[in-house]
């Protein structure tokens, strides 16, 4: 079995190797940046590919992304144990999450489920991202229909007193509405409501 690690910090790939080292029957192979894992990732095929969220040239959910759509099989495997995290990973295509900060003998288990077919995430973890979609649900549904057109409108670009006009609202109606979002999306600004609304499938 080919597992390919994406991943810039020598330590960690040594690491890696280390843990599949009782296992003749596994060739690790790393890359160390989003290209040099998309290059290998054609000229090795490997079974099972382990990408690191933070990576030079780019972002590994969207490297995830790119080679789950291509049939690959992608482990998200970063710092982070945030279940908001966790499920942006499992809907960009990954199979599995894995924290850097948990049990080591994590990431074999994932690999090996992962090759076999399965999803895997971490059992509290998995609680966690199935609770945090049940609120995404919720959320969604407090907002009412003006309010997810002035959601839609913001993500296009426009101005609040734009928004109005499209309405045919008064201004103070679209700032209202906004004030109102910020406080059922817990968003301090309106960009952040727009970037919450957004990862939450609102818009």
């Amino acid at each position: 079995m080919k597992v390919l690690v994406v991943e810039d910090h020598s330590i960690v790939i040594a690491g890696c190797r280390a843990m599949f080292a009782d296992n003749p029957q596994v060739q690790l192979l790393a890359a160390r940046t989003v290209e040099e894992g998309r290059r290998m990732q054609v000229t090795e095929q490997p079974d099972v590919t382990v990408v690191d969220i933070n990576l030079p040239d780019g972002s590994g959910l969207d490297l995830a992304r790119d080679l789950s759509t291509g049939g690959a099989k992608v482990i998200v495997f970063t710092m982070s144990d945030a279940p908001v995290l966790a499920m942006q990973a499992i809907e960009s295509g990954a199979q599995g999450y894995v924290s850097k900060s948990g049990d080591p003998e994590e990431l074999r288990e994932a690999v090996y489920a992962v090759q076999s077919g399965r999803r895997w995430l971490p059992t509290a973890l998995l609680q966690e991202v199935a609770l945090l979609r049940v609120d995404r649900s919720r959320r969604a549904l407090m907002l009412s229909d003006r309010q997810i057109q002035i959601l839609k409108s913001l993500v296009r670009g426009k101005s609040m007193a734009e928004i109005a006009d499209e309405l045919d609202v008064c201004y103070k109606t679209v700032a209202t509405d906004c004030a109102a979002m910020r406080t059922k999306l817990n968003a301090r600004t309106s960009s952040e409501m727009v970037r919450v609304a957004a990862e939450m499938k609102i818009v």
